[in-house]
């Protein structure tokens, strides 16, 4: 079946102005359905390039890079999250964690993500009024110790999207593992993420899950105060093209670029975190990914960066993070955590 012209603008609006992929499906990674996924609830992991699978955190919010960075030491902990993304797009949501016995724990969590509000059109253009589209993700989170520095979890996870009179529903599946040594601040992690499908589709065509494979590294060296990170993600497929349009101009020539440093680097994240104590950090990060998607766009100087902080309060942690993609887009993440059992 022929999509519809107001699915297919929906769907092109969705992909350019929030999800932010290249101008042509040639460097798509999925579905712009489910892209979304890959976005971080967590402000300290979107300042260190928006993806992080392996860095050990006491904010419960970055539970959703890896089910295997949960554990007992989340004792009652909430976190709150929210960001403004590109446009008029906004997304929040809440993450709940306890302990389950001594070497395991659970979380709940529910994810709201807004696409602020569109022009609903017929086949013709004509305009019949507006609608706002959104994707809302359910997901609980078990893990466990197997030694006392290799820890395993699954995050099971409910995605339901409602783009207009279209809506549709899917299960998804991560699964981690974390190695952490404590004495060499040493993370090594892996995860399979969104594992699953459809179960309810928007028409006929079957959206895929963006499935991932992905490998994270981070550790600290000597005295020095800053963990290093590189992440590798989008392990499912080697080659990742993308089309670099020079100076950006309208009538620039479309250039594909698919070497092998192009590939190579559009698969790692980059990022440094300071950390002089266990109740303030600063990161960066890198996503040479992000910054070639941007290249059909007018990107600027930072597109590909980001920044974020956190500081601990008393019973209070509290997260920011800074991005911008291009040139017309600044965007902000805020995280809120706490331990409701030191507030008992």
């Amino acid at each position: 079946m022929i999509l519809t012209k107001y699915k297919y603008c929906l769907m092109a609006a969705l992909a350019s102005s929030v999800l932010a992929p290249t101008a042509t499906a040639v460097a798509a990674d999925s579905s712009p359905a489910y892209n979304y996924l890959n976005i971080p609830s967590s402000a300290h992991i979107y300042g260190l390039g928006g993806i992080n699978i392996s860095t050990v955190d006491d904010d419960i919010n970055a539970i959703d890079q890896n089910p295997a960075l949960l554990g007992p030491e989340f004792d009652k902990q909430i976190g709150l999250n929210y960001m403004r993304y590109i446009s008029d797009s906004n997304f929040a949501g809440v993450r709940f964690g306890m302990p389950a016995g001594e070497h395991g724990a659970w979380s709940a969590a529910i994810q709201y993500y807004g696409y602020g509000s569109m022009d609903l059109t017929d086949i013709e253009g004509n305009v019949n009024g507006s609608f706002s589209p959104k994707d809302v993700t359910f997901s609980g989170v078990y893990s466990h110790d197997i030694t006392d520095r290799l820890r395993g979890g699954i995050n099971l996870k409910v995605l339901y999207s409602s783009y207009g009179q279209y809506t549709a529903m899917a299960l998804a599946t991560d699964l981690g593992m974390n190695y952490y040594d404590p004495e060499r601040d040493l993370s090594f992690s892996v995860v399979v993420a969104n594992l699953g499908g459809q179960v309810k589709r928007f028409d006929q065509r079957y959206d895929r899950l963006p499935v991932d494979v992905r490998l994270g590294w981070t550790q600290s060296f000597g005295s020095l105060p800053i963990r290093f990170s590189i992440t590798a993600w989008n392990l499912t497929k080697w080659k990742l093209p993308y089309y670099e349009t020079g100076d950006g101009s309208d009538n620039a020539d479309f250039k594909i670029k698919d070497s092998f440093s192009s590939n190579l680097f559009r698969h790692l994240v980059f990022a440094a975190d300071f950390v002089p104590s266990d109740k303030f950090h600063i990161g960066i990060g890198y996503n040479y990914k992000t910054r070639t998607d941007m290249s059909t766009y007018h990107r600027s100087f930072l597109s590909g960066f980001s920044i974020g902080a956190g500081i601990r309060v008393k019973s209070f942690g509290i997260g920011v993070a800074l991005s911008q993609p291009h040139t017309g887009a600044t965007t902000f993440m805020f995280n809120l955590s706490t331990n409701l059992s030191e507030l008992l």
